[in-house]
């Protein structure tokens, strides 16, 4: 956090494999869109010297090629890794996407990581799903800092922002976000913006300068000493309130002068204990520029205040059959336990696992135990097999450096798993583990597709099979009642992305259709039928009557047949004809195309022949015998209704109510949530929140988040009944 010797950029910067844990930091970039990640990666590269001033990489491509897919923004919707080497210490760098439709790549960024850098844009400030991500974090204790960027903006203020940051983040203890360094700025231009040309350190009192493309150090004179000493003095609290040694504060209260190396290494170390989190500035670097503005504090703090993964607990871990298993953390000669967190397929190389190993050593062309999580509700396969690990390598642009090995607390990514999916565990063939799951979003946004031709049908199965194995947020439904496919997305940006990457990537051209819910239809009294299906055409002719009666039975019964013919005026051997026609009738349903359930139907009386009569000819006169009771009843569309959990800030209770009621909703009871939050619970029919993943964060500004589950079938208002009939007539 100092002013310290440094790697000179050049091979250094180009890291490699780690040898051991301590010499790894695994942090992931987390902000909003256009906060501007991406481009603080890209300059602190520059500055660890992994590429050079043209973004390029020695080895071919460059810096802003890596995850590069098949349109210009997939840098926006994946993770990425840039590993950089910074003191003689590798840094992970993960890049997570900032649109909420991909909250599934941060969260395994966050899987992967030992501490987060939040990165807040001093011209747009903090969106809401940065301040649910924070909570996160908090959660389980992560070690955490602040990079305020945009500090060129017109509007940037780089003091209130730190201010809000307090507010936002600080919670009860405010004091517990404070920066380590003021801008430093030039001379006002003829707008009268007063550029920013370096950083003044508090603790250090140095100033860092910029202005000439390389970072030079100086005192501070006139009128920066006082604006130093007031914002030190608040920093020096800030940091001896969370200190360990419980006389510091004694020491400091009384008057004496705390030295400089202590304060620093009490920082680093209640930066490590996720206690306190400095802010920082960073601007990418002027063309020509050798360095960023504030890269180099940046990754001093990431080399001396961010934890190792020896000081990250490694996920609960049991075997195969869930037993609980007890490993050293992040010991290379422990059990192999490592964990896919991203699969993505790249057009030159096949199919590349990214991998954080946790546990042991993971050795290219090694034999592994995959084991997944069986999360077949999402088209996923329940692993349990061997396979081959291929060429192991680090990722840089599109360059793949192979690495013989990969220690416990690094990542790499392996290339040709052809079974491991993201989210399943590597282990040692002869003892295989399974690490706990990580929490994944539901996807509640459907997206019902159908294949564009015959050649796209018969790659569809193949295509969808490939994409859900990259995308654990993604679920495939084939849904038995409506008949489509269904692709359960997160939200519409996921939606086209998965939509692109069926054509660009799998040649797969689908057409989007109306998403369909699964209807169901019933009887609202008693009515009779008669079926009657007598032909003769030579030969053998064909005679069946029936007679039924139908009537309603309480909801989840389904259908019920009873048998009440006396006297043998349908044969014995020909009731269950009967039966089998009703109920396929039922399946095919008989007003508007769905499922008919929650009757009983009773057949009472017939007509058989000894010569023309027979299995399929009664098979028919039950079908027509369910039609002609329905033509004379009043049929009720059944629509599922689901249970709605929405959690909100108190600030959008009002409007996510009356949403719900707009819905048909039925609010059952809200209930307080901490952070100034409440959970809205609420019966909405299915068929009114097909876009309410879409609609809700409109309706939140990004900061409501939302759970359903069925709860049954309930008869539909006649009004909106009447519409849906009217609309599957139209449709046949």
């Amino acid at each position: 956090m100092g002013d310290k010797a440094h790697t000179h950029p050049g091979a250094a910067g180009r890291a490699q494999a780690a040898d051991r844990p301590t010499s790894v930091r695994n942090v992931v970039l987390v902000g909003h869109s256009g906060s501007g990640k991406t481009t603080l990666v890209e300059a602190l590269a520059l500055t660890a010297g992994a590429v050079n001033r043209a973004g390029r990489v020695e080895d071919g491509g460059t810096l802003s090629d890596y995850d590069e897919i098949e349109h210009r923004q997939q840098r926006s919707v994946q993770l990425s890794l840039v590993p950089v080497e910074w003191n003689g210490i590798k840094v992970n760098l993960l890049d997570t996407p900032g649109y909420a439709d991909f909250v599934g790549e941060l969260r395994a960024g966050l899987r992967a990581a030992d501490a987060a850098l939040f990165v807040v844009s001093a011209a747009d400030g903090v969106d809401g799903s940065t301040r649910m991500v924070w909570d996160e974090c908090a959660a389980v204790g992560m070690p955490r800092a602040l990079v305020i960027t945009h500090l060129e903006a017109a509007r940037a203020d780089f003091e209130e922002m730190t201010r809000v940051c307090a507010e936002t983040f600080g919670g009860d203890d405010p004091d517990a976000v404070l920066p380590l360094y003021l801008p430093l700025r030039g001379p006002e231009g003829p707008d009268g913006h007063a550029p920013v040309t370096g950083l003044i350190g508090l603790l250090t009192r140095k100033l860092f300068d910029y202005s000439s493309g390389e970072r030079t150090v100086s005192e501070p004179v006139g009128d920066q000493v006082p604006l130093i000493e007031e914002a030190r003095g608040r920093l020096i609290e800030g940091i001896i309130s969370e200190s360990e040694d419980e006389t510091l504060m004694d020491r400091y209260l009384g008057g004496e002068d705390v030295d400089v190396k202590t304060l620093i290494d009490d920082a680093e170390r209640a930066v490590a204990r996720g206690v306190f989190f400095p802010v920082l500035a960073a601007a990418p670097a002027a063309p020509g520029a050798r360095r960023g503005l504030g890269t180099v504090e940046l990754l001093d703090l990431i080399t001396n205040g961010f934890p190792t993964p020896l000081e990250h607990g490694t996920p609960a871990v049991t075997t195969p059959d869930g037993r609980p298993r007890e490993l050293k953390p992040c010991d290379p000669d422990a059990p192999l336990v490592a964990e896919v967190v991203k699969t993505s397929s790249d057009p030159y190389v096949g199919r590349l696992s990214l991998v954080r190993v946790f546990s042991g050593t993971l050795r290219a062309d090694q034999t592994v135990h995959v084991s997944g999580h069986g999360l077949t509700d999402r088209g996923h396969e329940d692993h349990d097999v061997d396979e081959r690990v291929g060429a192991l390598s680090t990722p840089f642009g599109k360059v793949q450096r192979p690495v013989s090995h990969v220690i416990a607390g690094d990542l790499a990514c392996v290339a040709k798993l052809s079974r491991a999916e993201t989210g399943d565990t590597l282990s040692s063939k002869d003892d295989p583990l399974v690490m706990e799951a990580w929490e994944m979003p539901d996807p509640l946004l459907p997206l019902a597709i159908e294949a564009h031709s015959k050649a796209d049908e018969d790659k569809l199965s193949h295509g969808l099979a490939r994409l859900v194995a990259e995308d654990p947020t993604m679920r495939l439904e084939q849904n038995q009642d409506t008949h489509q496919v269904v692709l359960w997305c997160l939200g519409e940006a996921h939606a086209d992305v998965a939509l692109e990457r069926l054509r660009g990537r799998y040649g797969v051209q689908v057409d989007v259709v109306p998403h369909r819910v699964a209807l169901r239809e019933t009887f609202g009294g008693r009515a009779s039928g008669r079926g009657r299906h007598v032909k003769q055409s030579g030969g053998h002719g064909q005679f069946a009557i029936c007679e039924i009666e139908v009537e309603p039975l309480p909801n989840g019964s389904g259908i019920e047949f009873v048998d009440k013919v006396v006297g043998g005026a349908v044969p014995r051997q020909f009731v269950p004809s009967v039966e089998k026609g009703v109920r396929t009738q039922a399946r095919k349903g008989v007003a508007a195309g769905h499922p008919l359930v929650d009757v009983r139907v009773t057949l009472l009386d017939g007509k058989a022949h000894s010569v023309d009569s027979s299995d399929a000819a009664f098979q028919t006169a039950g079908a027509l015998a369910l039609r002609e009771a329905a033509a004379d009843a009043r049929i009720h569309l059944l629509e599922p209704v689901a249970e709605v959990s929405v959690l909100v800030g108190d600030d959008y209770v009002g409007a996510v109510m009356s949403d719900l009621s707009g819905r048909r909703g039925r609010v059952l009871g809200t209930e307080q949530s901490p952070g100034g939050r409440t959970l809205i619970r609420a019966e909405v029919p299915e068929i009114e929140i097909g876009r309410y993943a879409v609609d809700l964060r409109s309706l939140s500004h990004g900061t409501a988040r939302f759970s359903r589950r069925y709860v049954r079938h309930e008869p539909m208002p006649p009004q909106v009944a009447e519409r849906v009939k009217g609309e599957a007539h139209a449709a046949s």
